[in-house]
């Protein structure tokens, strides 16, 4: 048996994806040979064409006698040269150790120096050797029989019978290879110059392998689940198309469908093998198979843009012969329903054709689909969700009570696309059933891994998901709002709960901010200060609102507002009430996080900004709630040490008690002009008299007092400020408003 599976730029972007590409094709090496064809690295092939420019420029210069351009072409030359080795070198490192790491790297940087050698016509030939000569060492050194195939020797462009005789001939040499690894996208000429397929050529290398070795099955890895009925970038409700014929998916792709390379189709069609589309970062989706088999309806709808006349022309697909004037008619009625002037229709008995101006090519899409396609309310939401902890399981459990009551009322269907827990993440275009999520996801305890795969999911919710997407980051990850502007340049939504990523330096904060504006999105963290209380709105409606803020007092440190409360109401020591904290589960995994004031002063930062103050962590005072040379010991001598400081405790709370106040720890922000940034921020254990709206706030209760110049008396929000079942419900509002 041989199978040859085709991967993708996107498929072997980095190392982690290059390890999940090196997973599929171990499962698929114990069920046959293997021939894998891969694609260069993401964004090397434009790498290496602006490479052969630069040569060329250089080329030109050196004829002239111009010697200053040529240095600088020459100084740009080498950076990029250097940028470009440095990205696949990370991917050695990742993936190898020892001895096998330094052959690995010695092996690229001897291809680096033949590219930069080579003439600048065939530099683009090298991205597919850089990506297969990693992949095939790393399948020797973990023991599979592995050959790595020169493809610009065997595939002959243009000459199809000497193409296949090379290929069969080269494998029968070989019998006990397992996995044969092979550039796609190159090839030579029949005088033995290097030249490439086309872009996208790739797929048809995994064709022309797939058809001169008879093979069982071909597999083309992508980063969608198969071809699907629309781009689901322009059109959020596309589903995967099951089966299609062979012709279906060539006008699909010659209609601009970019899941398949239009030439690619024939090699095997002609061989009658089955094209399996299938998701790289989803290999339990069955994607799309491409084979002989003649269905009946529209598969599809694809589009081409004339960018010089305005205009493009929008195929719909069909399977077998219909009415193709009714169809005209169907086609144009729905677009004028959605206020779009069809320019002219068509029919060729098989498929339908409309041309609308560019303009309004999205929308026109859309309608199509939705006339032909869908069944469902006109707005569908797709939400990729990162974190399945308490607040994401709450969510979900939120969304299936609700859902059905949700789109009656808002005319929103809210579809789970996408989640991630701690160690894994699932992308289904059609919808992940809400019921099975755990089943899924399967037990995820917390892992060292769990950021890194976040920005995994993060990535690929990047990658394929339509524009006015929401993505949901419920996770407590340091790291993920490092993604935030990339999905908020693809068009994607972010609503958050993690206060981590908004607390961030102020110009990363600045930059996500600006990112939402430029790409009309929005971003929404109003859970993550109060949980579901008005916090942030209210303070930033004043602040739209020209008003001066004056002051913020804020208790939002629940876990502190928990032991300070707890402590003078009930027996026991202030060490006894923190552990009985910790162990509800109310503290961080080290509860000395939130003594220390590092949860508040999130908050406060969060806080500050919405008022218009570009506050920073080091712009704040802050008196740890404990000593700080507790704060270094290990666990359980500090709880030691916080025994024994028991008197302490005991007459700070009994002091306050005299005064008739209670101790809070709270947050502030004052005028001050004599600060730099016009503002004075402090957080600090306060005793707060029984006028103060804190002093009776108990449990894990927030509290924030807003003082402005346009009002009297202080605005006063107060309420619930921890539950997992208020977080969920205050994101489902953040993303349905």
């Amino acid at each position: 048996m041989i199978q040859v599976l085709k991967f993708g730029g996107s498929s072997v972007a980095d190392a982690t994806a290059m390890s999940r590409v090196l997973d599929i094709v171990g499962e698929a090496a114990g069920k046959g040979r293997v021939v894998l064809v891969s694609s260069a690295i993401k964004g090397c092939t434009d790498e290496l064409l602006a490479l052969a420019r630069l040569a060329r420029e250089q080329h030109v210069e050196t004829l002239a006698g111009q010697a200053a351009h040529e240095d600088e072409a020459a100084l740009r030359f080498a950076e990029k040269v250097r940028d470009l080795k440095a990205r696949h070198l990370a991917i050695i490192r990742r993936l190898f150790t020892g001895a096998e790491r330094q052959a690995a790297e010695e092996e690229c940087h001897g291809l680096f120096a033949e590219m930069a050698s080579a003439p600048a016509e065939e530099m683009v030939t090298f991205g597919e050797i850089f990506s297969t000569r990693i992949l095939a060492r790393k399948l020797a050194c973990d023991g599979v029989m592995t050959k790595w195939l020169d493809s610009r020797i065997l595939v002959i462009k243009d000459h199809k019978d000497l193409t296949y005789s090379n290929i069969s001939a080269q494998v029968a040499l070989e019998p006990i290879v397992e996995v044969f690894v092979a550039p796609g996208f190159i090839a030579s000429t029949y005088e033995g110059v290097h030249t490439t397929l086309g872009r996208g050529g790739s797929d048809l290398s995994a064709s022309i392998y797939a058809a001169a070795l008879h093979a069982d099955s071909l597999q083309i890895w992508t980063d969608v689940p198969g071809i699907m009925t629309a781009n689901p970038r322009d059109v959020p409700s596309a589903v995967t198309v099951p089966v299609m014929s062979y012709r279906a998916a060539l006008d699909m792709a010659s209609h601009g469908a970019k899941v398949l390379y239009a030439p690619s189709v024939r090699p095997a069609m002609e061989a009658g093998i089955a094209i399996n589309v299938r998701n790289t970062f989803q290999p339990g989706h069955p994607g799309t198979v491409v084979d002989s088999s003649r269905g009946s309806g529209w598969v599809g709808v694809a589009s081409t843009a004339d960018k010089t006349a305005g205009e493009s022309l929008i195929c719909l697909v069909g399977e077998s012969p219909g009415d193709g004037k009714a169809a005209c008619s169907r086609m144009e009625n729905c677009l004028r329903q959605a206020g779009i002037s069809p320019l002219g229709s068509s029919s060729d008995g098989t498929n339908v054709y409309v041309t609308v101006k560019l303009s309004v090519e999205n929308q026109a899409l859309c309608a199509i689909h939705r006339e032909f396609f869908e069944t469902a309310p006109q707005t569908t939401v797709n939400l990729y969700m990162a974190g399945y902890g308490a607040v994401g399981k709450a969510f979900v459990e939120l969304l299936g009570k609700n859902g059905e009551n949700i789109s009656k009322r808002s005319g929103k269907v809210l579809k789970l696309t996408g989640i991630a827990n701690s160690s894994r993440f699932i992308l289904d275009n059609a919808g992940i059933p809400l019921d099975k999520v755990g089943e899924l996801l399967g037990d995820s305890p917390a892992t060292t891994g769990a950021d890194e795969t976040a920005r995994d999911f993060a990535a690929a919710v990047k990658a394929s998901a339509p524009r006015r997407s929401v993505f949901l980051d419920l996770t407590d990850s340091e790291t993920i709002y490092r993604e935030f502007t990339g999905l908020l340049r693809e068009g994607i939504n972010i609503v958050t709960s993690n206060r981590r990523s908004m607390a961030v330096p102020f110009v990363e904060y600045a930059a996500i901010k600006t990112a939402a504006a430029e790409n009309g999105c929005f971003v929404r963290y109003e859970t993550t200060v109060g949980s579901a209380l008005p916090l942030l709105d209210s303070i930033n409606r004043s602040a739209n609102a020209g008003e001066e803020i004056l002051g913020i007092e804020a208790v939002v440190s629940c876990t502190l507002n928990r032991i300070l409360s707890s402590y003078a109401r009930y027996p026991g020591s202030f060490a006894q009430t923190v552990r009985r904290t910790q162990e509800e589960g109310l503290t961080e995994e080290d509860p000395r996080q939130d003594l220390a004031g590092k949860d508040a002063l999130r908050k406060l930062l969060i806080l500050a900004r919405e008022a218009g103050v570009p506050l920073e962590a080091s712009d704040v005072e802050i008196v740890p709630a404990v000593p700080e040379e507790l704060m270094t010991l290990p666990l359980e001598d500090f709880y030691r040490r916080l025994e024994e400081m028991e008197p302490v405790f005991d007459a700070a709370e009994k002091a306050a008690a005299r005064s008739q106040c209670r101790q809070r720890y709270i947050a502030t922000l004052v005028k001050d002009q004599s600060s730099p940034l016009g503002y004075r921020a402090t957080i600090a254990v306060r005793n707060v008299p029984r006028n103060h709206p804190a002093f009776r706030i108990l449990g894990t209760e927030n509290a924030i007092i807003l003082k402005s110049a346009y009002h009297p008396y202080p605005l006063v929000i107060q309420g619930a400020g921890e539950g997992a079942q208020m977080a969920a419900g205050s994101v489902l509002n953040e993303i349905l408003r």
